[in-house]
């Protein structure tokens, strides 16, 4: 039996994606209540020193809600769900020295307190007064890494803020 080329193609389209779909990772939207379609995501205080945090912080926070796909993102007067936070803390200390004990590693710390409200029901479906994430990085160069700065320290706290953020909001509370 001679099969034709377009449906080997068909085939092995159909393997690749059966082959993809078994291997990745998705959340359920079965955790997410079934009158939850869209959230909002205002702007986040700052009380911080930090210049632009809030920015960061919301604009990550977004982000990963629109690549999580579960949650559309809206503005907040027709969301049925809301994000609000607060940056409560930022600091960036020494975490640790080179046997000359210069400071060669450094920890951002980043705590924001957020409450994830379900505005259908009127009810909050998650809080946290102080959800805390860090990100170490190294101001010289290691074995296979460059040397970073305190914005890319702040950027890896940051993008762990929005993961744990969007996790706990779609899969569970």
């Amino acid at each position: 039996m001679r099969v034709s080329q377009p449906a080997r193609v068909v085939v092995a389209l159909a393997a690749a994606a059966l082959i993809t779909a078994s291997c990745a990772y998705t959340t359920s939207t079965a955790l997410l209540p079934s009158h939850l379609k869209t959230v909002a995501i205002p702007v986040f205080e700052n009380a911080t020193t930090e210049h632009t945090l809030e920015q960061d912080v919301t604009d990550a926070v977004i982000a990963r809600f629109v690549s999580d796909n579960h949650l559309k993102v809206v503005d907040e007067r027709s969301a049925d769900a809301v994000v609000k936070g607060k940056i409560t803390e930022y600091r960036n200390t020494v975490f640790g020295f080179s046997q000359s004990a210069q400071a060669q590693e450094y920890r951002v710390t980043l705590t924001a307190s957020v409450t994830f409200k379900d505005q259908v029901k009127n009810r909050e479906l998650w809080s946290e007064s102080a959800l805390v994430k860090t990100a170490n990085y190294y101001v010289v160069d290691t074995p296979g890494a460059p040397a970073k700065t305190e914005l890319d320290g702040r950027r890896d706290a940051i993008a762990k803020l929005a993961e744990e953020i969007v996790t706990r909001s779609v899969e569970g509370w």
